[in-house]
């Protein structure tokens, strides 16, 4: 990992444990768990949020009013908003999509779940969602969460990825090892 990247991951680590650690203590992991969900909503469908948290052009005072007014009207916990308006204090707010997904790994793990990420052509069906589920339980050991997206580019099959482990049978994968194999032997 290069040093910027393993530097801005320890950060959002240690905001994520603090976080994790005070809401847990206050019983309150559910309501940190909508917070999570809801903000990272808001991020992947607001430009102005992306540009908020991660442009240098907006000063530290800017950042964190912006931010606490938008913890306001999202109705966030008071500890998601606080951590949030120091982390716009400190200049922090680039690190929080690594932030908010260490955080959803962190209850995660308080749960007993592991979360799987799964891409696919198209939507899956529930039925189709919890039979993956059953499946990867059953192979991991423990309660799945599937995070599904939709990517058109694999054409058909599935990529899932839990934790560090990751199996593609799109037929993209499988078309790219097909024209490999092609040029070797041409």
């Amino acid at each position: 990992m290069s040093e910027p990247a393993s530097i801005s991951s320890g950060i959002a680590a240690r905001y994520a444990q603090a976080l994790f650690e005070l809401t847990k203590s206050q019983d309150e992991l559910d309501k940190l768990e909508s917070d999570i969900q809801s903000l990272k909503d808001a991020l992947a469908g607001s430009a102005e949020m992306n540009s908020l948290i991660n442009s240098p052009v907006y000063s530290r005072d800017a950042q964190s009013k912006a931010i606490l007014a938008i913890a306001d009207k999202m109705k966030l916990s008071r500890a998601m908003r606080n951590t949030l308006g120091l982390m716009a204090a400190k200049r922090r707010l680039f690190v929080m999509p690594s932030f908010l997904e260490r955080l959803s790994g962190l209850i995660a793990g308080d749960k007993g779940e592991v979360s799987a990420e799964v891409a696919s052509a198209k939507a899956l069906t529930k039925p189709q969602s919890d039979k993956l589920s059953k499946i990867i339980s059953a192979r991991v050991g423990k309660a799945v969460k599937i995070n599904a997206t939709v990517d058109a580019d694999i054409i058909g099959g599935l990529v899932v990825k839990v934790g560090s482990k990751m199996i593609d049978t799109s037929i993209r994968s499988k078309l790219n090892s097909l024209q490999n194999v092609m040029k070797e032997v041409g």
